[in-house]
């Protein structure tokens, strides 16, 4: 592929970041699926610090306003949705809403997890915990989870070609 239809094929990868598949590009040739993964996960990591923080804001809350409103991407609806914060009660909502606001409030940015990896109890119970880490430590994890995401949306791609 040349550098517009890889962008084009794998940008979403990394939520509203597709500067991640259009620099790993310049990898090439990858040996397989986990290869291009690790070159995509290279790219991110060497980037600057103020591109890495903008990759992390970009994700949505987990239940929040844009899940509200359904304005959420498709990846991030289903993959919100495959933990069961699609059909939270009005109590969970306000749990979430209530963390989501603590965390953003602590790190100034939203928190992260790779929801498909993860339930409803599990995800709030990491935010419970993760709340009390050091600012550069949430900030790895954060890094890390997108590493997770990215992996399940490129093996999606995969299967659907």
């Amino acid at each position: 592929m040349d550098r517009p239809a890889f962008t084009a094929a794998l940008g979403h990868l990394f939520e509203h970041s597709p500067w991640v598949a259009e620099e790993a590009w310049l990898r090439r040739p990858f040996r397989d699926a986990a290869h291009l993964h690790r070159e995509l996960c290279a790219t991110m990591r060497a980037a600057a610090r103020e591109r890495q923080l903008a990759l992390i804001r970009a994700h949505p809350d987990l239940a929040g306003r844009l899940a509200q409103q359904n304005k959420l991407t498709a990846e991030s609806t289903r993959e919100q949705a495959s933990a069961g914060l699609g059909a939270l009660t009005a109590e969970e909502l306000a749990d979430f809403q209530r963390h989501n606001a603590a965390y953003l409030a602590r790190f100034s940015f939203p928190f992260i997890i790779c929801a498909r990896l993860n339930n409803k109890a599990a995800i709030l119970a990491a935010m419970r915990t993760r709340i009390g880490d050091p600012p550069e430590t949430e900030f790895a994890t954060a890094l890390g989870e997108i590493e997770k995401i990215a992996q399940l949306r490129l093996a999606d791609v995969l299967k659907a070609d």
